[in-house]
């Protein structure tokens, strides 16, 4: 349990995670998303309870926070400093060299002082730094606000031969539809609700769960009209002409979205060594991917009341 300010973010919330399961955590903005986190990394003490930690367990934490990197370093020896080569899920050895040029530090790359690094490249010396400690319990808190899309390509794929457990704070639905197998939402007031499956699953539940439940509703009602004597009644709550249309608007806009996606994911596949048009496709994406997040949003409001 925790709580701050009064405000329960965690209440009597108990799990024991598993081998090889990969959860991806989501909820709004302040809803205990990070501090839970911090919590199963031992920076933050819970009000109540205790986190009970294996003896052969390996945290590997990439958080919002902690990047101070020794600038007078250069790449590959703050690479060594953690490990000179990694064990594969299949038993391969590689080195740290081949890691790095693996995740866009080529080796003419590998010898430039940190100092020299721009900001996206830091952040991603920084995942690797983590990637290379070998944990076997690796935690990504919003590793998809901080990184471009050509790295996350490439940490997707790093993540589907990742033989350990997953832990994933993201807003992006496509980033947890690839990586993660079940879901835990912030439901509000300390509660935090587990969802089988990856994101789309987690979508179609609530959608599901919002339709049985506006069911019930107009039986309950039903009966209660059959049983009393004739009456006036309310007028139930439509949606208006203007949002009717909307529903409509964003329907058309999300479909021509997410298919816009699929073709710059695939453009960015496929020119990955084009780094100029890279840039571009990227900034473009991200903007795609922030339009199409609000517009579900305003959507699933939509849908909710129909």
């Amino acid at each position: 349990t925790k709580a701050y300010d009064g405000k329960p973010l965690l209440r009597d919330f108990s799990y024991t995670l598993k081998r090889g399961e990969r959860m991806g955590i989501i909820g709004p903005n302040g809803a205990g998303k990070t501090t839970l986190l911090e919590i199963i990394a031992g920076r933050v003490t819970p009000d109540s309870g205790e986190v009970v930690i294996g003896e052969t367990v390996a945290l590997g934490y990439y958080d919002q926070e902690s990047r101070a990197l020794n600038d007078e370093l250069r790449v590959i020896d703050y690479i060594k400093e953690v490990a000179e080569w990694v064990t594969t899920a299949e038993g391969d050895k590689i080195t740290a060299s081949q890691i790095l040029t693996k995740f866009l530090f080529p080796p003419e790359m590998q010898f430039t002082p940190i100092a020299r690094l721009s900001g996206g490249e830091r952040r991603r010396l920084y995942l690797l730094r983590v990637l290379m400690s070998t944990p076997n319990v690796l935690i990504l808190d919003e590793v998809t606000n901080d990184l471009d899309i050509a790295t996350l390509m490439v940490l997707e794929e790093y993540l589907e031969s990742f033989a350990g457990c997953l832990l994933v704070v993201s807003h992006d639905r496509y980033f947890l539809d690839r990586v993660v197998d079940k879901v835990f939402r912030f439901e509000g007031n300390g509660v935090l609700r587990e969802y089988p499956g990856n994101y789309s699953a987690f979508l179609e539940i609530r959608e599901r769960e919002a339709e049985q439940k506006a069911a019930v509703i107009a039986e309950t009602k039903a009966a209660k009209s059959a049983a009393a004597a004739p009456e006036p009644t309310a007028a139930k709550r439509k949606l208006s002409y203007k949002e009717t249309r909307e529903l409509e608007e964003l329907e058309a806009r999300i479909a021509e979205a997410e298919a816009r996606k699929v073709t710059l994911e695939q453009q960015l596949h496929d020119n990955a060594s084009d780094y100029v048009l890279i840039q571009k496709l990227d900034g473009e994406l991200r903007d795609l991917s922030v339009k199409l997040e609000g517009d579900m949003e305003r959507w699933a409001e939509l849908a909710e009341l129909v």
